[in-house]
């Protein structure tokens, strides 16, 4: 089968790479162009752009997806199959050129969780349990009909990072058995129930900010959701403080929530609205992560000041 691959971060590269080692045709991979990033303002590719290199499958640099130059480039390579892992939303004319339709894998047991941020919202709201959804493509967002899922248990000490990279794993496997099964035309798909659809939107800068009137435990879901991006943020006198590593205290303390309430050799321990959050990995503006054994060693932070500050 002839398919043009199409996506953009990490998650996608274990698909790619699937496929590419597969009996089917990789003809050509289509991601977002270079852009200028970081101080240094270097350009910089996608994940998907290194991998497509590495493997010398030819990449297609994506502006505009309804532009005609796009459009007679993609049809020109006769495609069978679009296969698109965490990229962008398809317009009705691209998802008219190839002959057997267009396959989505997403991060969520659909019809929950539609949307950019499903890993980091399942962690973020507490879920236990999350999975993997191939379905065939509609120019709205994630609403196709479901060709196959498959749940993945998510671990009390998973990241959106940890749960994200293994997630990516199960999903190539699941990804290549769909494509087979669509080509020897054993699958039956499966109408949505929108009825039961939640959603999961990009996370917002406003998101990010802890208030620690919360309870330690959505408190630390964010911390673990955000985890090794965006990051959750608060702030100390004025300057902004990204924490990577927090763990749950059950117990009850009756200090102002963000108060410091412990500063030990190993860490920091902070009241939230209920219980306490012990701080174990952090950032300080401007400076590189660091465990909070060596932020400490340079700190004057003492029991008794104020987080969110």
């Amino acid at each position: 089968m002839r398919i043009i691959f199409m996506g953009n971060p990490e998650f996608a590269v274990p698909c790619l790479k699937c496929l590419a080692q597969s009996d089917h045709h990789v003809t050509a991979v289509m991601t977002n162009p270079p852009k200028k990033m970081g101080r240094d303002n270097k350009e910089r590719r996608s994940q998907i752009d290194a991998a497509a290199c590495e493997l010398n499958i030819p990449v297609i640099h994506a502006g505009l997806l309804n532009s005609i130059d796009l459009i007679d480039q993609l049809t020109e390579l006769n495609p069978d199959l679009f296969a698109i892992v965490a990229y962008r939303v398809l317009p009705k004319e691209l998802l008219l050129i190839p002959s057997m339709g267009s396959v989505n894998l997403h991060g969520s047991l659909l019809p929950a969780y539609r949307g950019a941020a499903p890993i980091q919202r399942a962690i973020m709201n507490g879920d236990k349990v999350t999975g993997l959804t191939t379905f065939l493509l509609k120019p709205s967002v994630d609403t196709g009909d479901i060709l196959y899922q498959e749940k993945v248990t998510i671990h009390p000490d998973d990241t959106y990072g940890t749960l994200s990279e293994r997630m990516s794993q199960i999903g190539s496997s699941l990804l290549l058995k769909t494509i087979n099964n669509l080509m020897e035309k054993s699958i039956t798909p499966v109408k949505q129930d929108n009825s039961i659809a939640t959603q999961a939107p990009k996370i917002q800068s406003a998101e990010r900010i802890i208030n620690w009137n919360d309870n330690a435990v959505n408190i630390t879901n964010k911390v673990r959701g955000l985890n090794p991006k965006p990051v959750a943020h608060t702030t100390l006198n004025g300057k902004w403080i990204k924490i990577f590593h927090a763990s749950l205290v059950n117990e009850n303390y009756q200090l102002t929530p963000g108060t410091i309430i412990e500063r030990t050799k190993m860490g920091l321990l902070i009241q939230t609205g209920e219980g306490g959050l012990f701080i174990h990995s952090l950032q300080k503006e401007g400076k590189k992560r660091m465990d909070i054994q060596e932020f400490l060693q340079g700190a004057s932070i003492k029991e008794g000041d104020q987080l969110g500050t």
